[in-house]
């Protein structure tokens, strides 16, 4: 009988999308092969606490976690190569292979965490280092993007100081750019948190501030008119596979958060009501951010089609995508004909693969 793999599952943080993260964890505990893995489950509190958890996985929901858990972290120590466990009036060590972080947003897909990974020397899911941090600020992602042959909406961006500096420059200059409807997001924060629609310049300021209530720095992009859809990408860099594509019918003027993991009341229509030559254009170009960026192992791609020309515009990449029971990544990858399990097994044999190819 071969050895299990020592696998820690990471999941909180603190971040906007601390509750989406609890929902996508549980959901990868529950379908994760007890007979390949044993499994350690540390979690990051709102404060920044880590706790290493033991119980069921729906201890995650009711928070269990918090309270029958005990004091622990991920030693940066590459010697360690494990969890440091405190507690009982001294320290054990755990020695983990592969870590599996089911976090999303700031601290969680940007790549902070994936630095500290870096230094434990311990091979992980997902992103490295600068392709998370690159994916995850939406106005680097824009600037990059911007010198190649991929379709974007028209946008700036701008700091929230400067802003506050010099309001009637930053409106000015919205005004004369793009035309509105226009996004405000901020550059760094996920899932649809702190972004607004504003139909006229009148609506600017209060957008503005909410975005900036998450990040100092905004982007404003121009509204398109068309299908919202999403691709999967799984694999290395160079050997990168997409998905069928998904569409997402929005209950809200625009998916958002409560859309995405609170409601459920979009309709998901998998595949894509689109022509074959145009899902296969929008495949192709999520292929191509993805290497282009730098990505490994994961990646949800949005773009929209517009409604008259067909033209596939790119909307954002992020590089952890939910994995609750509702997110679209898991239910491409099912459709194709994987199980979620089988998902999970791919995801973490690519990350292994990778420490072997670093």
């Amino acid at each position: 009988m071969s050895k299990k793999l020592q696998l820690a599952v990471v999941f909180g943080g603190q971040s906007s999308e601390h509750e989406v993260s609890l929902m996508s964890a549980a959901s990868i505990l529950e379908n994760l092969d007890r007979d390949k893995y044993d499994i350690h489950q540390l979690g990051i509190t709102k404060e920044g606490r880590w706790l290493l958890y033991g119980g069921p996985a729906e201890g995650l929901s009711d928070g269990r976690w918090l309270r029958e858990s005990v004091p622990a972290f991920l030693a940066p120590d590459p010697t360690v190569h494990g969890i440091v466990a405190l507690g009982g009036g001294g320290a054990r060590v755990i020695p983990i292979d592969c870590v599996f972080p089911a976090l999303h947003g700031k601290n969680g897909e940007d790549g902070s965490i994936q630095g500290l990974f870096e230094m434990s020397g311990i091979p992980y899911v997902g992103c490295r280092v600068t392709s998370s941090a690159v994916c995850m600020d939406k106005a680097i992602t824009h600037t990059l993007l911007s010198n190649t042959d991929i379709n974007q909406a028209h946008y700036l961006w701008f700091y929230a100081d400067r802003y506050r500096a010099n309001k009637d420059v930053v409106l000015n200059k919205i005004q004369a750019r793009l035309d509105f409807p226009v996004f405000v997001k901020p550059a760094n924060a996920g899932s649809s948190v702190g972004v607004s629609r504003a139909e006229r310049p009148e609506d600017l300021p209060a957008a503005i501030e909410k975005a900036a209530a998450e990040d100092g720095k905004i982007v404003v992009e121009q509204g398109i008119d068309g299908q919202e859809v999403e691709v999967a990408v799984l694999g290395t860099r160079p050997g990168a596979e997409a998905s069928c594509v998904g569409e997402i019918g929005a209950s809200a003027q625009f998916y958002d958060y409560d859309d995405k993991y609170i409601n459920g009341t979009s309709q998901l229509f998998i595949p894509a009501r689109l022509p074959e030559d145009v899902a296969e254009k929008v495949r192709e170009t999520a292929v191509k951010a993805y290497r282009l960026l730098g990505c490994t192992g994961l990646a949800r791609v949005d773009f929209f089609v517009t409604h008259k020309e067909r033209q596939v515009v790119l909307n954002e990449i992020n590089t952890l995508p939910g994995f609750t029971s509702i997110s679209m990544y898991p239910k491409l990858w099912m459709h194709g004909g994987m199980s979620y399990g089988g998902l999970l097994d791919k995801l973490i044999e690519l990350a292994l693969e990778e420490a072997g190819n670093g």
